[in-house]
């Protein structure tokens, strides 16, 4: 085997993506990787006789060429690449990618369109609707649709700051084609694929949620718009989220870093693992 790696998951979310998860031993396997499941709970990670430790099963083990991380922990991201290990995503898409505050900060220096977006802590939300109704709420570090509270009236806006649970959130002005979104799946700095989802039912569009999808043609104004991300950053596999304004323009919503690719298999041929772990292959060389 050229490489070996370990492939990071949870226990619970590796019962729900074994699948997957075998897909991928599977296509490492065809590019000679040996690549290997863990579960989180498995590693003890710290700082230990004042050094930057790892334990498996509790005990010193023989560290791994490099980790993809299917968990959203970007603090083990660090400490697996402060002890030399290569890591994808990287720890600082990681942490920007994970908290919906950081990356429209970060993307807003691109001049990418997205709605109007405010950020705030739960103790400082004000009485008065900050933006116009109706808007949306987001907990900074929700996914797949979930924490995500929509706000029609003064009545759910007021039950809303009552909440006794802190948090931090994003307020955005809901000013597009509600119930439709569109996942650009990236793998290093390539666009591989587009899927435009919609839903009649939910102001969300996931598949996940019930929504539809469908194989969707990037124009090259589009694509120009999104490779502007992609040289900002440095990307493992992700998925970049936009929604989609009233003249049909694509505005910036997330960015997905443990991204799923369940709704590119549903509608077109593309082995997005297959060029991951290609991808992956390409970097240990270049580092090497």
């Amino acid at each position: 085997m050229k490489y070996s790696g370990w492939l990071i998951y949870s226990k619970r979310d590796a019962h729900e993506n074994q699948a997957y998860i075998s897909w991928f031993i599977e296509e490492a396997a065809k590019q000679a990787i040996q690549l290997t499941l863990i579960l989180r709970e498995q590693l003890h990670v710290g700082i230990i006789h004042h050094k930057h430790s790892l334990l498996y099963e509790q005990k010193l083990t023989k560290l791994p060429d490099f980790a993809v991380i299917r968990t959203i922990e970007p603090l083990l991201s660090y400490q697996l690449e402060q002890l030399g290990i290569n890591v994808f995503n990287n720890s600082s898409v990681a942490e920007i990618c994970n908290h919906k505050g950081r990356t429209y900060f970060e993307v807003a220096k691109l001049g990418i369109p997205m709605v109007d977006t405010l950020f705030i802590k739960q103790e400082n939300l004000p009485s008065t609707i900050p933006i116009p109704l109706p808007f949306v709420i987001k907990e900074v570090a929700g996914r797949g649709g979930k924490q995500v509270y929509y706000v029609e009236c003064v009545e759910q806006w007021d039950a809303f700051i009552k909440q006794p649970t802190p948090g931090e959130y994003v307020i955005q002005s809901t000013d597009v084609q509600l119930g439709k979104d569109l996942r650009v799946f990236v793998v290093g700095n390539r666009i591989v694929g587009a899927v435009l989802r919609e839903s009649n039912q939910d102001f969300r569009a996931n598949y996940t949620l019930g929504g539809s999808a469908k194989l969707y043609e990037l124009s090259h104004e589009e694509q120009q718009l999104i490779h502007k991300i992609i040289q900002h950053f440095d990307f493992g596999m992700v998925g970049i989220d936009f929604l989609i304004g009233h003249e049909g323009q694509l505005l910036f919503n997330e960015i997905e870093d443990v991204v799923g690719s369940r709704t590119l298999s549903a509608v077109s041929n593309v082995n997005i693992l297959a060029d991951y772990i290609t991808h992956i292959v390409e970097k240990l060389e270049r580092d090497s």
